[in-house]
């Protein structure tokens, strides 16, 4: 729905021409109403222009682009290529040309989120990285620039950072002089970094200013580099920290380290600790056998998003979750990995028991179910009223068995997606699980199609066409690891070649 006011302000920007020699004469509260009737119509050139003259304190993306009184539209999912680069232009313009006149102070360009289909004109994505690197470049370009401006503007932004970037951006963050842009990281993402960079740049973006921090992937960290990085600056502002895999391993043998083992692991809880505002921690594929109680018992906000996927977790670590405090106030769990209800069939249903109150999205990939196990997870599921989400792919059921569990499901009013693995009858009679990528794809793709088509009638019949269902074979769409996926394949290859190189010394040494 659209107001006259927001009717009148796309017929103004739908002609820039007209739009230029007009804008002078605009009122300043209609600056973002122009502002979002041009990124709608796509309209580049308006956008740099209404940010060359923005003439209030604050511009701040999200807000701009969300729902309104005038255009109940949410933008936000459109981080449209075009758009987003007349933002940044804009603002530089702003500073070179805005002279003494110009009110601008704090500029946030945060608040987009990254979607797999654009709905913008014309369909060209700008991701996180590639508006790291386009922010990153600008800093630089007017460091070295007489800006018209009086004073800096403070850009708030959400930094991803690579080998890729890293120069730049590194030089964004941390100006040797005056810089007419300061970069405040709200959020940090960094891969394919060795730690003394990610040390680095942490120092820079200032520890004390992060609400969320993601180290992935080709980050080779162990404890020893954890507990460094946890002990800049504290961290107070941090509600979300993910860490890569293997993150609390001991450090190699001869690696300088105040500890060891079961006290490193400690001191790192202890710095986790004193983050009061930590509510989400991301920790799969860490080996944390025995140790989940000494990682999270000393915290002491309740967690929201805990993922412990892959954890090696067992009936010590599976009996301190399903009691501890974080259990009430748990909203996204992920388990993957886990023979839980084989394994740990009591403790699971009285950890989701616990949870039931508040948990609306549950993760149970690769965790060995079986049908003999429908039952079972049938009924554990059955108290969480509130979810909404349910992933469990890469588990061995048949066609059968997902009926029963998807009439098990139809109960659960708020549920709205579910991914579920492709039907063990659609494999080779005797395939292993966990299966490899070449092993997952070679299914009979009719089989699958018809029990696919079985299983939604399922939903249709208890009139819940509100669910959806899908089977994303390789996992859900990851924004960041497509626009970055040409780089972190070159680092793997890479690694791999330094990996040969150093096994070729090895053999030339024994000889």
């Amino acid at each position: 729905m659209q107001s006259l006011r927001f009717i009148s302000a796309e017929a103004l920007v739908s002609h820039p021409p007209g739009a230029q020699q007009s804008l002078d004469a605009v009122a300043h509260n209609l600056y973002p109403l122009l502002f979002k009737a041009s990124y709608l119509l796509e309209q580049s050139a308006v956008i740099r222009l209404l940010l060359e003259r923005w003439p209030l304190e604050e511009f701040r993306l999200g807000p701009l682009l969300g729902p309104s009184a005038d255009h109940a539209g949410d933008l936000r999912d459109r981080a449209c290529r075009a758009c987003l680069e007349a933002c940044v232009h804009g603002l530089a313009d702003h500073l070179l040309q805005g002279g003494g006149r110009r009110r601008l102070r704090v500029a946030d360009l945060t608040g987009i989120r990254d979607v797999q289909v654009q709905r913008c004109p014309c369909g060209r994505a700008l991701g996180r990285w590639g508006r790291t690197e386009l922010l990153a470049r600008t800093c630089c370009e007017l460091q070295s620039q007489p800006c018209a401006a009086r004073h800096p503007v403070e850009v708030l932004a959400d930094v991803f950072i690579t080998a890729g970037n890293f120069e730049v951006v590194a030089r964004a963050l941390g100006p040797v002089g005056p810089s007419p842009l300061r970069v405040r990281c709200l959020s940090l993402r960094a891969d394919s970094l060795d730690p003394g960079q990610l040390l680095h740049v942490l120092r820079l973006a200032g520890p004390r200013e992060l609400r969320r921090l993601e180290v992935v992937h080709n980050v080779r960290l162990h404890a020893g580099h954890v507990q460094q990085l946890l002990a800049q600056g504290g961290f107070p502002r941090l509600v979300s920290l993910t860490l890569p895999a293997k993150a609390f391993d001991a450090p190699p043998a001869g690696t300088p380290a105040p500890d060891s083992g079961e006290p490193l692991l400690a001191s790192i809880s202890q710095a986790l600790s004193g983050m009061t505002q930590l509510t989400e921690l991301h920790v799969a594929f860490s080996t944390l056998t025995g140790k989940l109680q000494t990682l999270l018992g000393p915290l002491r906000t309740p967690l929201r998003v805990l993922d412990v996927g892959n954890c090696a977790l067992n009936h010590e670590d599976m009996t301190f979750l399903a009691n501890c405090i974080h259990a009430a106030h748990l909203e996204v769990l992920d388990l993957s990995g886990h023979c839980l209800v084989d394994l740990f069939p009591a403790t699971f249903h009285r950890l989701l028991g616990q949870a039931a109150p508040t948990l609306r999205a549950l993760t149970l990939e690769e965790c060995g179910l079986e049908d003999r196990h429908v039952g079972a997870l049938s009924l554990a599921l059955g108290t969480c009223r509130r979810l909404r989400e349910l992933r469990f792919l890469g588990n061995p059921l048949s066609g059968r068995a997902l009926r029963r569990l998807f009439a098990a499901l139809c109960e659960l009013p708020r549920l709205r997606c579910v991914e579920f693995p492709v039907p063990r009858d659609c494999y080779p009679e005797g395939s292993a699980y966990p299966q490899d990528e070449l092993a997952m794809s070679k299914f009979d793709q009719q089989k699958y199609d018809a029990i696919a088509a079985d299983l939604r009638a399922v939903l249709q019949r208890a009139g819940r066409d509100d669910i959806q269902v899908s089977t994303p074979l390789f996992g859900s769409f990851d924004p960041d690891i497509q626009e970055t996926s040409n780089e972190l394949g070159a680092f793997l290859l890479q690694a791999f070649k330094t990996a040969l190189e150093n096994f070729s010394r090895v053999l030339k040494q024994m000889e």
